[in-house]
Formats: C-alpha cells, sequence, structure tokens
C-alpha cells in the first residue's frame, strides 16, 4: 500500500531540502549546485535566500561571482529571472525553450501582434544588435522597432527575450549597488553548455531540491507541460508516495524525509523565495488566505515569515535618515516563545541588510 504524507510531513521535507530547517554550511557555489537557481526578480532576493539557508553568507561572495560570470543572472524558468551557476544557466536554458515558447503562441497576445512574422528571425536581429555591446531592454525594444515599424514593439521585445537566451549584466543585481538592467547574448558571456543534461537529470535535480513532488510540482517550477513521460521513465528509480489528495508523489529514495513532528525555526524568507513558488500544489507551505495576503495587486510576493515551517507573516525593512527599522506584520497573534524567536532573527536580518546598525524589530497582528 502507497504510503501517504500529509502536509506537515511534505512541509518537513522541503524544509530540510532547502536548508530552512537548520541552516547549511556550504558555499555559495555548492548551495546553488543543491537549490539549482534562486529567483531574482527583485534584485536583493538571492542574497536574502542565501542568507537564510547558510550558516555564513557574505554578500560579496555571490556580487563576486556574478561579475565575474561563474553565476549567471537572466530569463530561466516559466521565463522568470534567476541567478544560476553559469554552467547550469547555459544547460536548463535550452531544456525549458518549449515552455517558454507559449508566450509566442498565435492564441496569446504577442502571438497576434507577431503573426506572420518569424520569431527566429527576430531572435537572430537581436542576436547582430547585441554583438555590438550590451543594450538596455528599452534600447533593443526600440532598434528591433525601426527594423519592423509596422509591428507592437513590445511584442517584438518579448519575441527577442524568448527565443534568444539574454543575460542581464552587473551592476544590476550587485549587493548595494544599482543599474539600469543591460543585455547581452547569452552565448557571448558564458561558455557552451556541456553536452549531457537531459530533461529528465533536471526533474531529478528538481525532486531532490523541492520533492516529494508531483507531475504537476514539476510543471508548474519548470513552465513545462507534459512531464508524465519524463516521470514515467524515472519511476523505477523513485520512491511513490501520496499525498492526502490521492495525488502521486515522487521522491529520491536517499532524500531525508523528517518527521511532521520536527521542529521548525522562525525564518524571514525575501521576495519571490523559491520555497514558495516551487509547487502547483503550495498548501505544504502557505495556505490560500495567506498567498491572498503576501501577494501585491500588481503580483509581487512579498517577502514572508515562516512560524512552524508554514508562512504567518510579511516584513520589510524601512531605512530611515539615522535609524532602521524591521517591521514585521503577523497573521495572528504570536505565542511568547515565538515572538522572542522572531525579535532575535529579526536582530540577526537587520544586521545583514539593514543601513544603520542596531536597528529596532517592530511587531504588529495584521487585521487584513
Amino acid at each position: 500500500m502507497t504510503k501517504v504524507l500529509d502536509r506537515r510531513a511534505l512541509n518537513r521535507a522541503l524544509l530540510a531540502r532547502q536548508h530552512l530547517a537548520q541552516r547549511a554550511d556550504l558555499s555559495v557555489p555548492e548551495a546553488l549546485e543543491r537549490l539549482i537557481a534562486l529567483q531574482a526578480q527583485a534584485a536583493q532576493a538571492p542574497y536574502f535566500a542565501l542568507w537564510t539557508r547558510l550558516k555564513t553568507f557574505a554578500p560579496q561572495a555571490l556580487s563576486d561571482r556574478l561579475e565575474d560570470f561563474s553565476l549567471a543572472r537572466g530569463a530561466l524558468m516559466r521565463g522568470t529571472l534567476h541567478v544560476a551557476a553559469a554552467t547550469d544557466f547555459a544547460a536548463i536554458r535550452p531544456l525549458i525553450q518549449r515552455g517558454l515558447d507559449r508566450f509566442l503562441t498565435e492564441g496569446g497576445v504577442h502571438g497576434r501582434a507577431l503573426a506572420g512574422l518569424d520569431p527566429a528571425e527576430i531572435a537572430a536581429a537581436a542576436r547582430d544588435l547585441l554583438r555590438q555591446g550590451p543594450l538596455s531592454a528599452a534600447e533593443l525594444r526600440d532598434a528591433l522597432a525601426e527594423r519592423w515599424p509596422d509591428r507592437d514593439p513590445q511584442a517584438l521585445a518579448m519575441a527577442a527575450r524568448i527565443r534568444l537566451p539574454m543575460l542581464q549584466l552587473p551592476p544590476r543585481g550587485l549587493w548595494g549597488r544599482s543599474g539600469q538592467p543591460t543585455l547581452a547574448a547569452m552565448e557571448d558571456r558564458l561558455a557552451a553548455p556541456k553536452p549531457g543534461l537531459a530533461l529528465a537529470d533536471l526533474v531529478r535535480r528538481y525532486i531532490a531540491a523541492f520533492g516529494p513532488a508531483s507531475v504537476a510540482d514539476a510543471q508548474t517550477w519548470l513552465g513545462l507541460s507534459r512531464l508524465t513521460s519524463t516521470f514515467e521513465a524515472l519511476r523505477p528509480s523513485l520512491e511513490v508516495f501520496q499525498g492526502e489528495d490521492g495525488v502521486e508523489l515522487f521522491d529520491l529514495p536517499e532524500a531525508d524525509r523528517p518527521s511532521g513532528d520536527a521542529e521548525a525555526p522562525v525564518r524571514f524568507l525575501g521576495e519571490f523565495d523559491n520555497v514558495l513558488l516551487a509547487h502547483e500544489d503550495r498548501t505544504r507551505i502557505m495556505s490560500a488566505d495567506h498567498k491572498r495576503r503576501l501577494y501585491t495587486a500588481n503580483g509581487i510576493l512579498r517577502a514572508a515569515v515562516l512560524v512552524d515551517g508554514f508562512t504567518a507573516g510579511r516584513w520589510r525593512i524601512e531605512d530611515g535618515r539615522t535609524t532602521s527599522i524591521l517591521h514585521v506584520e503577523l497573521f495572528d497573534k504570536p505565542a511568547k516563545p515565538v515572538a522572542k524567536a522572531l525579535a532575535d532573527e529579526g536582530e540577526r536580518l537587520l544586521a545583514f541588510a539593514a543601513k544603520h546598525a542596531g536597528g529596532e524589530v517592530r511587531m504588529e497582528v495584521s487585521d487584513v
């Protein structure tokens, strides 16, 4: 009989894989190898992701690797910005191309705007433009519009972004620095991917980092459909479980699956943290009500607080002229030990990210 894993068991497994149950003694490259890629829509998001997962982490350790291109920052899974090891970025990007192509389907807004025009021709034009040097997204869009003045410039830019692998260049994405995003073709900055990484290998790495997981979970994270055949090919090498809803869940036999009763420390997650975006069914860490509270009207996933392994609130740091304040907005009143743990972890967060030393932690319970 197939073993059933309840919500807490799935939660504890996810925390363990993501180094959120216990901070890991790993370098930045080692962490990226295990986590595959880090969400990077918000410039500082990868830094908070590593801070909350690693025993020791200095932001410069990530920034330096973005500057020397041993790490890469660009559109990857689901067409969203990620940071990944350069070798992984180059290898993963072609594996997810068919998922990205859905943004250009004939039934979509951009597809209709580009009807009769070959996206490959747009990508080739963008490639020629970027050979002359990096361009901002607006500069690339405007240059493509000059080539096709009768077409929607935004649709042209989307086609280029989808069909031509590109990177965002530093200083964008560096800690403590800012700059307009500028783009370069991936092949101009990264070595060609080594042959050998197949879609099945990527699925196994996903399961190792986020499992136990269903076919739908993997499809959601990768932005791909039709992964059933990949899972069926892997089935003999995987453990198979069942969720409380009856859905099949797959895992590596050797993977860590702690008891649902295992303790989970409070954690502060940055905006768009992977752990909140990696499954089709997110109830293993975030309820539907909390999802509503954590997302803004324009689709920003706020920085979140975990209590007992599950989302329990949101946070932000307010840097004034002379002081820094960490605002922690909780969805329910915390017990005293939890409030103390949140204050202690909040002080660590302020020491890491606040502009001014000795900042203040302020907690309140939301009535929304």
